[in-house]
């Protein structure tokens, strides 16, 4: 059965919006970020700095949050999250100061790229 390019009849496309250069980034930088606390809490969970409920339990449930606010980037709520998580990578500095440095490192990035996204989206508006 060959696919047809045109759509169901009785429906019309749905035309989607385009995403904001704000969203964009969000959802890459949440992504790379997603990786980044994995291989952490692996790392702290192989050099015993915690136990392995602590490392695995509070790097999986920021992973869970991370990937939350990256499904939701298009929305206030995913970006609002972004900023959770930005604040919650800096707090890591109590448990692991190189874990807490590329937390600063992050949410650096991630202030300059809300910064100069939404500069972008105004322009193009």
């Amino acid at each position: 059965m060959a696919v047809s390019e045109q759509p169901p009849r009785g429906r019309a496309p749905r035309a989607r919006r385009p995403r904001s250069v704000v969203a964009t980034l969000a959802a890459m930088l949440l992504a790379t970020e997603l990786v980044v606390v994995l291989l952490a809490a692996l790392a702290l969970l192989g050099l015993r700095d915690l136990p392995a409920p602590v490392a695995l339990g509070g790097g999986g449930a920021l992973i869970v949050l991370i990937a939350i606010a990256a499904a939701l980037a298009r929305r206030r709520a995913g970006i609002v999250l972004g900023w959770i998580v930005q604040v919650v990578l800096i707090a890591t500095f109590a448990v692991s100061i190189p874990v807490g440095l590329v937390g600063l490192v992050f949410a650096a990035i991630w202030t300059y790229s809300m910064i100069v996204g939404a500069r972008i989206d105004r322009r193009t508006a």
